[in-house]
């Protein structure tokens, strides 16, 4: 009898519990207070001291020294390693904007340029390949730093520039600063990239002379010569009537 009682006590105390375990959990992931858990994985890529240390709380200074070692890397061009030592910082240090932000730069700028230039591999399809395929892995790398941080407009911006230069894929650019833009704090430059690379993406040229009529009647800090030119070329495209379109002036910088 004791023992039934015992279990029905402890299963009471765990349905009245349980609401505020989940809120709380809820509450700390908002927060982000809960940080990348740590598994055997990081401890194959740091050592066991390394571990010791990132479960002992010092999680940043080690991600700095892995940095240094992976700045060394590309600066050997050792491309692997590198690649291996900023997955390492990344995981260490997952709240860090800049960590993803350098990390993509590294992968689908320095070391898919580097391909591109690569004597050592003989075959120019085979460089090429190689080339995009670190594209790919800076493009990834920014995806992940976007699941780690929802509200960054910086890594939705940076990952438009790295879809619109480096992947051309413009449709995908546009929809990375249109994320951006809507976004407090957002500058000028990001709501027009927004609309230029939608007008380079088939199906969205519409949109995309709503979006930049609406900014160049903004005011003059718009009338920027990109701008006015993409009107123009939409205004063509979409055979806007002559009353409705814009004066030709042209001034000021993109």
């Amino acid at each position: 009898m004791r023992i039934t009682v015992a279990i029905i006590v402890l299963l009471l105390f765990g349905l009245v519990r349980t609401p505020f375990e989940i809120a709380l959990d809820r509450a700390q992931r908002d927060a982000h207070l809960r940080q990348t858990p740590l598994d055997l994985s990081l401890r194959e890529q740091v050592g066991q001291m390394g571990f010791l240390a990132a479960l002992s709380g010092f999680r940043s200074p080690l991600a700095a020294v892995l940095w240094i070692q992976a700045h060394i890397a590309w600066e050997d061009q050792l491309w692997g390693k590198m690649v291996a030592l900023l997955n390492t910082v990344l995981t260490l240090q997952p709240r860090s904007q800049a960590y993803w932000d350098l990390a993509a730069w590294h992968m689908a700028w320095n070391a898919s340029i580097a391909s591109e230039h690569d004597k050592t591999v003989q075959s120019p399809a085979m460089r090429e390949r190689n080339s995009r395929q670190y594209v790919q892995l800076g493009r990834e790398i920014l995806e992940r730093g976007i699941r780690n941080n929802p509200s960054s407009r910086f890594l939705h911006e940076r990952l438009g520039n790295l879809l619109r230069d480096r992947a051309q894929d413009h449709c995908g650019a546009a929809e990375q600063y249109k994320i951006a833009a809507s976004m407090p704090g957002v500058s000028d430059f990001v709501r027009r990239f927004a609309g230029y690379e939608m007008a380079k993406c088939p199906g969205r040229e519409r949109e995309a002379y709503d979006t930049l009529l609406a900014l160049y009647n903004e005011g003059e800090q718009h009338h920027k010569p990109t701008l006015i030119i993409t009107l123009k070329e939409l205004e063509e495209k979409l055979n806007i009537p002559a009353e409705q379109r814009i004066s030709s002036e042209i001034k000021g910088r993109n």
